[in-house]
This record gives C-alpha cells, structure tokens and sequence, in this order.
C-alpha cells in the first residue's frame, strides 16, 4: 500500500492477485514454514525414544552446546564440505556444463541422443543404480570396473570401500548432472542463433564463441543450478546411506544430513534422540541460507535481475 492510498483502493487493486497467490501460500505455510517452526521447537527439548511425546522437558540451547563440543562435528562438517564441494564442482555444473556445451556443437539429433544417456541414472530407480554400480566396483573378478583398469596396470580393489568417497562423488553425480545439463543445454539453445553466424563472419574460435558468447549468457543458470543442488546435497543422504552408510569405519563418510538422521530416528545405541536430531537439522537450515547469499554475492545477484540500460524495441 503506497502513502496516502486508502485501504479500499488497495484491496480492490491487489485482491485478485492475492487470491491467486492463496492457494502457494498456504502449501508453503503448512509444508514449509510450519515444520521448520516445529523443529526449532524439539530442537530445545530433550524428546527420544525413551521420553515420548509426552515425558520431554525443555532444556533451552543445550543441544546445540553439546554439538558445538562434539569432537566428531569437525569430521563431519569436513566430510559434508567434502561431498557437496565434490559433487558440485566436477559433477553438478562441472560436467553437466561441459555436456550441455559439446552437445551444442555436434549435429542436433546425435546432441539429442547423447544427452538422453545422460539422463539414465536419473530415471533409474536409486537402489538398482546403486546395485549396478556396486557390482561395477566389487573386487575382481566380478567388478567390471577392475576388468578395465587391469590393462592399465592398477591394482584390482573393492573401489567402493578403497576409495569411498570417490565412489560416492561420481555416484551421485553421474544422476546430479543431468539437471545442469538440461538448464545450460536449453539456456544454449535460447541464445540467438545470430550471435553465433556474427562471431564465425568474424573469424571466431569454437573456444572464443564459447568464452565470449555462451558462458557469459549463462550466469543465471549456473547461479539456479549452483543453488539449488548445494541445498539439495546439503539435505540429501540416499546414496551415501544405500551404499557405505557412513563408513567404512567410525565417520567416514558420514555427512551432517546423514548423521541428523541417524541421531533422530536411526540411532546406533536403540535410543533415537529427535531433539538433537531437530537441533542439527535446524543447524543444516542456517547453512543453507548462509550458502545461499554467499552464491547471491560471488554471481552478483543484483546485477542478473536488474533493468537493462537499453531497451530495444
């Protein structure tokens, strides 16, 4: 409401778009800020197993003190930086760039095709494809991937416990880069076809059209896709829980998602703590959002949305 507009006026003005955003609004409320509310809530009580919903107390920030003193959280918050600083770099916008570029290069229908592989450990069901690639990991003679590298000279290993976070890594981010690979690939092909036939009239490189033309135009969706697989590998555990389940060993390769689930529902002592589990969960949020505005930052959010200078009609 602007100053010196009466209510009325603004109520007839904006309530059909009100009406229209109610429906959001209300999912996002009930899904979304409400169970982030409740879990502050049992982040400051000792509820478990043992007390039910019924015999917690409120212990205040105690949680989050005794977090702050665990000796493990260092490893575990290396471990989590480990696996989404991995994944995303090489896998998410890494590979999925690199994809979505070469394939705007070659004749569309083999582009096509090629980007279609791409997409089959997405579509496959997560325990098969974890399945498969276990077994493509295994010790010789069965591991296929030991059967290739046999030529190469190395070593034959179980590469899933020799080098579990390798393993992990590329698991996830063979499914992980898909999604890069279908925002750059579509971004790529919304760029003016005219932009490209300029850059070859003026002598243009593959490599310069790609450094002065397409990575330029793609800010806003490496920005989206940087964004939203950090909060999504910040949040997620499918693979690591289907196939080292944190080890091998104490913490190896536990993640802070992982570690919240185990503490909250899937304790090793029988005694499933959900306060602790609420309380590390709701440390997982803050670290979202502090990612968040340090990805808005380093791409220049401001800049991506602002007006244009020049308007062409």
């Amino acid at each position: 409401m602007t100053r010196g507009e009466p209510a009325e006026g603004w109520w007839s003005r904006y309530r059909l778009p009100l009406l229209f955003l109610l429906p959001s609004l209300v999912v996002t409320v009930c899904f979304f800020v409400a169970p982030v509310v409740i879990t502050l809530i049992i982040s400051m009580t000792d509820m478990s197993v043992s007390t039910g919903l019924s015999g917690f107390s409120w212990i205040g920030l105690e949680h989050y003190r005794s977090i702050a003193d665990s000796p493990w959280v260092p490893v575990i918050l290396k471990n989590t930086f480990l696996y989404v600083a991995g994944t995303l770099i090489f896998f998410n916008v890494g590979l999925g760039l690199v994809i979505a570029v070469a394939t705007a290069f070659i004749p569309k229908p083999q582009g096509s095709v090629f980007r279609a592989l791409w997409l089959l450990p997405r579509i496959t069901p997560s325990v098969v494809y974890v399945i498969m690639m276990k077994w493509a990991a295994a010790d010789a003679p069965y591991g296929i991937l030991n059967q290739w590298l046999a030529p190469l000279g190395v070593e034959p290993q179980n590469w899933m416990y020799a080098q579990p976070w390798l393993f992990i890594i590329a698991l996830n981010g063979f499914v992980g880069a898909s999604m890069g690979m279908i925002l750059f690939s579509s971004a790529i092909q919304s760029i003016p076809s005219t932009h490209f036939l300029a850059a070859e009239v003026d002598g243009a490189s593959n490599w310069q059209i790609i450094r002065r033309i397409v990575l330029p135009q793609l800010k806003w969706p490496i920005l989206f896709t940087t964004v939203y697989q950090t909060l999504s590998l910040l949040t997620s555990f499918e693979y690591i829980m289907l196939t080292t389940n944190g080890g091998p060993g104490f913490y190896t390769t536990e993640v802070w998602s992982l570690y919240a689930y185990h503490t909250a529902l899937s304790n090793y002592y029988g005694n499933a703590q959900y306060g602790l589990g609420a309380a590390l969960t709701a440390i997982l949020v803050v670290i979202g959002i502090i990612m968040s505005v340090v990805y808005f930052k380093f791409f220049r959010f401001k800049e991506l949305v602002a007006r244009p200078k020049i308007e062409i009609n």
